[in-house]
């Protein structure tokens, strides 16, 4: 997550991420927990492209419990000056490019811990069956994509062709309020929700702690984690390199309409 977190961020603007820094304050070091950490890190950067060239470990039992940990990371890209992907080129009938998230990510761990634990008082072991055999706990922290390779493939074949006219991270906030990034003044969205499918979690957590779908919408990703504008013109070749590269999920979930960046989702 915390690699998904940098990364995934970067490649909004075209960046390519090249390398990868981590920060371990713990209060007290033991292999497992240090090991476990450092697999992830590696597991994410390959899968971003990116090499974890240090980091640091700094034992604090005096401000960390001795099972508390932080993590932290920052990742350092390359982009070409002029050829920053800002959303400034977005025009009325492009059409956006949902790809699928595979839960929640890193956002909405308040709300869904208010819905589940103390609203239900489940537990993180208590399996559900909506969430075809996997608990509660496993379900949330299913890793956060890491969209980096797809983006790019897509990037460089599209050459010089203006493709992609903007892109954005769905982080906290959802749809709603990341996906205005990439809209210019003039322009909004209009998504469909019904053109995706979205984890069973969502759904776990809605019914759980009664939340209404507005809300949904302004907490959670709900089932899209990272979203392209393309010309409409260029929707079937996005589509089919980014199916090449692996985004099997990717598809289009809605339409640049005149407005004033604001997301709407019926």
């Amino acid at each position: 997550d915390c690699v998904a977190m940098n990364v995934n961020d970067m490649i909004c603007l075209g960046a390519m991420p090249l390398f990868f820094l981590d920060y371990i304050g713990i209060g007290r070091v033991t292999k497992q927990v240090t090991e476990g950490l450092l697999e992830g890190l590696v597991v994410g950067c390959v899968e971003a492209g990116c090499a974890l060239i240090g980091g640091e470990t700094s034992e604090m039992p005096d401000v960390y419990g001795n099972d508390d940990y932080d993590l932290v990371g920052f990742a350092v890209g390359a982009l070409e000056e002029g050829k920053e992907i800002t959303g400034a080129t977005t025009q009325v009938g492009d059409v956006v490019i949902g790809l699928p998230s595979s839960g929640v990510h890193s956002n909405g761990f308040t709300l869904a811990r208010k819905a589940l634990f103390e609203h239900k008082g489940w537990s993180v072991k208590k399996k559900h069956k909506a969430l075809g055999g996997k608990s509660i706990g496993e379900a949330l922290l299913e890793p956060t994509r890491i969209y980096v390779k797809p983006v790019l493939e897509l990037l460089r074949a599209s050459g010089m062709k203006k493709v992609v006219r903007g892109m954005a991270h769905i982080t906290g906030g959802g749809l709603v309020e990341n996906l205005p990034r990439a809209l210019p003044k003039g322009c909004a969205a209009k998504l469909h929700s019904k053109a995706w499918n979205r984890p069973a979690i969502f759904d776990v957590i809605q019914s759980a702690g009664d939340v209404n779908t507005t809300e949904m919408y302004r907490v959670f990703n709900m089932g899209i984690g990272f979203t392209l504008v393309v010309a409409k013109a260029h929707a079937d070749f996005a589509l089919k390199t980014l199916h090449k590269a692996g985004e099997k999920g990717a598809c289009i979930i809605g339409e640049i309409v005149a407005g004033n960046q604001e997301v709407t989702i019926d």
